[in-house]
């Protein structure tokens, strides 16, 4: 794990990357924004009190709940970005780092947008799913532990699949779960962190290219 931090920094520090990790960034910032802002109008129109003061006072408090909510929520917004920059994303890296596993086909912008959108819904629903254990105190572990699976496996099948497609990028990834897990673990501790979750979807896709590349049999990784 310490080998896989260096080569990510490594690569994260390459000019190559800095427009693409501010872009992530932002369009991370963005979309959080648009989300808390778009909850917190939806609750003022259903939230209506004769006294102003106590009407805008439950606004507010509705409003901060729903952002906490939507904070434990990020590794799904984060899922959603990152495959945006994905094959991208990869093919950067691997220029520089695997310049000998590059693909002759050109990356696209967002290669798979229904499985992502249809995947995100998915994680989403799950996320919604374990929202009531909160009140009991076992939520925020629960959403860790799930998200750390989800989170693990959809970037491991997007990193290895570019090479090797999902069915082959899957059976990599069951042989190796524990590295999977672990790497999906890692990713969502950065989601909850404030200023780093934004550069989580970048961060994410690095690491697993190189934990693929260290995986794939045949190859010997920089």
């Amino acid at each position: 794990m310490v080998l896989l931090a260096k080569k990510t920094l490594h690569s994260l520090a390459r000019p190559g990357m800095l427009g693409l990790i501010a872009l992530c960034a932002v369009l991370a910032l963005l979309v959080f924004l648009a989300l808390w802002t778009g909850m917190v109008w939806l609750t003022a129109d259903l939230v209506v009190l004769e006294r102003s003061w106590l009407d805008t006072a439950i606004n507010w408090l509705v409003g901060i709940v729903l952002g906490f909510g939507g904070w434990f929520m990020l590794p799904v917004l984060v899922l959603l970005i990152s495959a945006a920059f994905q094959e991208i994303t990869i093919s950067r890296v691997e220029q520089t780092e695997y310049p000998e596993a590059m693909r002759a086909e050109e990356p696209h912008l967002w290669s798979d947008l229904r499985h992502d959108i249809r995947f995100a819904l998915k994680a989403l629903l799950l996320n919604l799913l374990i929202l009531p254990f909160y009140f009991i105190g076992i939520g925020f572990v629960l959403s860790v532990v799930l998200n750390s699976y989800l989170l693990g496996r959809e970037f491991f099948e997007g990193a290895a699949g570019y090479h090797l497609g999902k069915p082959g990028a899957r059976e990599l990834g069951r042989r190796h779960k524990k590295l999977v897990y672990g790497s999906g673990l890692l990713l969502t501790l950065l989601t909850l962190l404030p200023v780093v979750n934004l550069f989580a979807p970048i961060i994410g896709i690095v690491w697993m290219v190189h934990l693929y590349h260290d995986l794939r049999p045949g190859l010997t990784s920089n």
